[in-house]
């Protein structure tokens, strides 16, 4: 539990600050300004698009709230709510996860569209027949280091 003058560590600041220096928006508050939508706040969370960190659960009188720094998280959504007609939610976490142009993707080509995958985050690749499966995240990986 956080109390008055604890002392956190922010992502954008290498310095450890008390609480108390900085500003807090709420989750309502920041989904009213911006107009988007819980489901959209914890899908960008669930991409890395926000970082855990900023999420400070704190119990207030009418019960548990959700805090954000706000000069962070302020800043952070106007990029994404910015950037949302150029570049996919995706590509904008890698982005700002800092591997420009170094990260393997896993690209599915369907006849509905492509859908990517950093391969950091894919855990296993299986195709599926029925009651019979193939493993096949070994030959991918083996492809990636003879590359």
């Amino acid at each position: 539990m956080l109390r008055y003058g604890q002392k956190i560590t922010l992502l954008r600041r290498k310095e450890t600050i008390p609480l108390s220096d900085e500003k807090w928006i709420t989750k309502k508050e920041l989904l009213e300004r911006y107009n988007i939508s819980y489901g959209a706040l914890y899908r960008w969370k669930r991409k890395g698009l926000i970082p855990e960190e900023w999420f400070l659960r704190k119990a207030t009188t009418t019960g548990q709230e959700t805090f954000f720094p706000e000069a962070l998280i302020t800043e952070r959504v106007e990029l994404i709510l910015g950037s949302r007609n150029e570049v996919e939610l995706d590509e904008l976490a890698r982005r700002l996860r800092g591997g420009e142009g170094e990260a393997w993707v896993l690209t599915v080509g369907t006849t509905y569209g492509d859908k990517r995958f950093q391969m950091e985050d894919v855990k296993s690749i299986v195709l599926r027949q029925g009651e019979k499966q193939v493993d096949v995240t070994g030959l991918v990986t083996e492809k990636i280091k003879e590359a």
